[in-house]
């Protein structure tokens, strides 16, 4: 038997990244390799504008074929040609729903967090550190462990009056 050397293919080398197509806005972005699809869709919902559904997952989807889902913690990964990658938004999911059936609730969006465009920016109202109501409450506690502290030493105080009538009565 000879030795036979198995044929060397030349394979393009994977791409470094990964696109996901968003159903909202049409934009297409690109994420590392190894990166969780949790943190793709929470970047994917912080850029879309206000009013355009968020997305819930990430699944790739090829014609003929069923999708496959990524969870929060799953890595993206790349199934090779013919497979992409694409957002699952609130419509999409909704309209798959019978009649009857409730649409799941989707995270809110992340507060402070602008826009694409740069518009939308959500504004910010700073309490006060210390409030009127704060003040006084700290005053009561004060006056309180005053009171507590003189009812104590009044109750000290007279304890071996207390004492000395308890012993004489019995």
């Amino acid at each position: 038997m000879a030795d036979e050397e198995p044929s060397k293919v030349d394979l393009p080398p994977p791409p470094s990244f990964l696109e996901v197509t968003c159903k909202s806005s049409g934009r297409k972005t690109r994420y590392a390799v190894g990166t969780k699809a949790g943190f793709a869709v929470n970047l994917i919902n912080r850029k879309l504008d206000v009013g355009r559904p968020l997305a819930l997952h990430i699944e790739a989807v090829k014609e003929g074929e069923e999708s496959i889902n990524f969870g929060p913690d799953a890595v993206l990964v790349d199934y090779g040609n013919g497979w992409k990658l694409q957002t699952v938004t609130e419509v999409d999911y909704s309209e798959g729903l019978g009649k009857g059936e409730r649409v799941p609730l989707a995270p809110g969006r992340i507060p402070g967090v602008e826009s694409s465009d740069g518009t939308h920016r959500r504004k910010t109202v700073s309490k006060p550190g210390i409030s009127f109501v704060y003040m006084g409450k700290i005053l009561l506690a004060f006056v309180l462990i005053f009171v507590l502290g003189a009812i104590f030493t009044l109750a000290l105080e007279n304890l071996p009056r207390l004492i000395l009538f308890l012993n004489s009565s019995m």
